[in-house]
């Protein structure tokens, strides 16, 4: 199962991420979890300083913009 986390305070771009990660899980057809980190001290313990940033497995594969399902399912694979 991948462990997908969203890093950010929940602004309109986190939201956009949560989204388009699930939906480019569900299109891969995988078993998933999704957490949404919101805690700055959380976010900052990735070594994240710019948020949205998209986090698979524990390790962070992208900062700073809401990716496209496609974009995603390059890091899920």
């Amino acid at each position: 199962m991948k462990k997908i986390q969203i890093l950010g305070t929940g602004c309109p771009k986190c939201k956009k991420l949560a989204e388009n990660a699930e939906a480019a899980a569900k299109e891969l057809g995988i078993q998933y979890e999704i957490e949404k980190v919101t805690e700055i001290e959380k976010i900052m313990s990735f070594g994240v300083m710019m948020t949205p940033a998209l986090v698979v497995d524990g390790q962070v594969k992208l900062v700073g913009k809401a990716a496209s399902p496609e974009e995603i399912k390059s890091f899920l694979k």
